[in-house]
């Protein structure tokens, strides 16, 4: 799979004081770091996606959204912008997970996009991280402003 490279800008925002001392420290150290993506998710993320589906919706259902994922191109968000849209807390950088894509990041090696569901704010219903969840934390460590490539897809 080809490789893409997301823009090597610094965080626009200072590290945050609040953070426990390991947190900001990591963030100063890891902040130069590019973040390199595949410019398509990897096969097995789709049933990885349909799996956690399954535990929202019916099989029917999960199963149309996981087609619909698989036919849209990649476009690209912010990390911090995917963890507000999706109300979910950013996980530790010591979480296994975490720490492997984060070491991924490291070592060069490129990160699968992610494969999200968009909310609706009329209804008040957030996005879906069907499947990266934890890259997308690992590549909001390394810069919040991490341009992620995504497939996104409407219910």
């Amino acid at each position: 799979m080809t490789r893409t490279r997301a823009a090597e800008s610094p965080p626009t925002t200072p590290v945050d004081s609040r953070l426990p001392a390991p947190i900001s420290a990591f963030r100063k150290r890891s902040s130069n770091l590019p973040v390199e993506w595949l410019t398509t998710p990897q096969k097995h993320d789709y049933p990885a996606a349909r799996s956690y589906l399954l535990l929202l919706t019916e099989r029917k259902t999960a199963d149309k959204i996981v087609a619909k994922l698989k036919r849209e191109r990649v476009v690209y968000f912010k990390a911090k912008d995917i963890l507000r849209a999706s109300r979910l807390p950013l996980l530790p950088p010591d979480n296994k997970h975490v720490a492997a894509d984060i070491a991924r990041i490291a070592r060069g090696n490129p990160l699968s996009p992610c494969l999200l569901v968009r909310g609706d704010l009329r209804l008040s219903h957030p996005a879906q991280i069907a499947d990266g969840y934890h890259r997308v934390c690992a590549s909001y460590y390394v810069n919040e402003n991490t341009d992620i490539p995504v497939k996104i897809a409407s219910l």
